[in-house]
């Protein structure tokens, strides 16, 4: 005899049906979104905001290469709505102690290379090699003198503690064994004062780099009675002890054609200037100091020759990667190489945005519908696999206990279809679901009665 089944059992309760499930639209749409916001976030995290409109430069002394050239990088920034505020040093010693100090409001500065400054430099970058800086040795003397260690017991002027021209000058000097405290006599002077030392023979040599060793200065050294320029032989030996050193071959005349000054061909050490910047500055910044850079040092000199500078390819600090693609390409960013600047930093900027939602966010959502589809026959499929498992049970002799657990199942099973909001285009597949539940429920009952018949036989 079949177990009564209750009467709401083989009720029949329409599903609530709706257009559209919005919690099963926001489960499909959510993961699009989700990583349209991370590929967004992402984008925005390794672009940098608007470029500052001011920056700010060490530069040197006041009337100096440095300061001079300082001035014409702020007229070149200033094309583009860049103010550049130029504040003076001694050198570059002091302009390297301010970008390693990190609360100073120096942003670049012109710096010698092979500088040995204690401070943190972890954060400083090049933009490349600006113009080189010879150093040039005058001393007194009939017989041309060809080593530096000629000069140990004498007197050299090396210029003031804390400048470049000091600290050249002490490398070299310690490269052939010569000493502070020791037999030589290391004196301060530097540029006007130096030169007129030795003039007055109160010192016998001098180290002059820089603005004190222009070609005027050098002209009137070598034209001075019994004053001679000192050549390096031994070039090559120091620039490969010394990386950041360079050498200079002075043709014969270079300073004085009517003369033939020097008389003889000349060699020449001199380290780079560099400009140097944090690390974090902007890239769009970047190009525009490496533009003005070639604006400004592209040009022939008596010791370099025409595009030899800005050059990446001498520097002691990192090359900053922006200047490094700047050189590569020879050229600006496509935005900035055809609009205004201010207008190309939106455009690059909005770009960066832009991209990941084309890229991303749009071709999800083109497949949006697909998704939905596959997730609702997803929880459809996942039915019939619970369905199917009872059936497999129900070829099984049952207790009474094990059907009525069984039964229970279905009923949960329909009741949580009936109830989950499920979109027009999938009703037909609910009401074939349901049909399945109840011939398995049939199957059940048939399995009871020929239980029993079994057991009366």
């Amino acid at each position: 005899m079949m177990p009564e089944v209750p009467e709401d059992e083989h009720r029949r309760v329409p599903p609530k049906i709706t257009a559209v499930s919005v919690w099963a639209l926001t489960q499909t749409l959510g993961p699009i979104l989700l990583v349209s916001a991370l590929a967004i976030w992402g984008a925005l995290h390794f672009v940098r905001s608007a470029p500052p409109r001011t920056i700010t430069i060490s530069s040197g002394p006041a009337g100096s290469t440095f300061a001079t050239v300082a001035e014409r990088y702020t007229k070149i920034l200033a094309r583009s709505g860049i103010t550049l505020k130029v504040i003076e040093s001694a050198g570059s010693i002091e302009n390297l102690a301010r970008l390693s100090d990190r609360k100073s409001p120096v942003d670049i500065a012109l710096v010698q290379a092979g500088l040995s400054e204690g401070g943190e430099t972890a954060d400083l970058v090049s933009l490349g090699s600006m113009f080189y800086q010879p150093v040039t040795i005058f001393y007194r003397g009939r017989k041309p003198l060809t080593r530096l260690s000629d000069f140990r017991s004498q007197r050299i002027a090396i210029g003031p503690e804390g400048s470049g021209t000091r600290d050249l000058a002490l490398a070299l000097l310690r490269a052939n064994e010569i000493v502070p405290q020791g037999p030589t006599s290391l004196s301060s002077l530097e540029g006007d004062a130096a030169r007129e030392a030795l003039l007055r023979k109160e010192v016998d040599a001098i180290f002059l780099t820089g603005d004190s060793a222009s070609p005027t200065t050098v002209r009137a050294m070598l034209h001075a009675d019994g004053i001679q320029l000192f050549d390096f032989p031994q070039a090559d030996a120091y620039v490969r002890r010394f990386p950041y050193l360079n050498k200079l071959v002075v043709p014969p005349g270079a300073f004085d054609l009517g003369e033939n000054l020097p008389p003889t061909e000349v060699y020449l050490l001199a380290p780079t200037v560099e400009l140097v910047a944090h690390s974090n500055l902007h890239p769009a910044i970047v190009d525009l100091l490496v533009e003005a850079a070639f604006e400004v040092h592209g040009h022939a000199t008596l010791l370099q020759s025409a595009g030899q500078f800005p050059n990446p390819a001498i520097h002691t600090w990192p090359l900053d990667p922006e200047a490094a693609r700047y050189y590569k390409s020879g050229d600006k960013t496509f935005t900035y190489r055809y609009l205004p600047f201010w207008l190309a930093s939106l455009v690059s900027r909005a770009v960066v945005v832009l991209v990941p939602i084309f890229v991303v966010l749009i071709p999800g959502l083109r497949y949006l519908p697909q998704l939905y589809r596959w997730r609702i026959d997803s929880r459809i499929h996942h039915r019939y696999a619970e369905l199917m498992a009872v059936e497999r049970e129900a070829l099984h002799a049952l207790t009474d206990e094990r059907k009525a657990v069984l039964l229970k199942r279905l009923r949960e099973m329909e009741r949580s279809i009936i109830s989950r909001k499920m979109p027009g285009s999938h009703a037909e597949q609910v009401y074939l679901l349901r049909q399945h539940i109840g011939f398995v429920r049939e199957r059940l009952s048939q399995s009871g009665a020929a239980d029993d018949e079994h057991a009366s036989a």
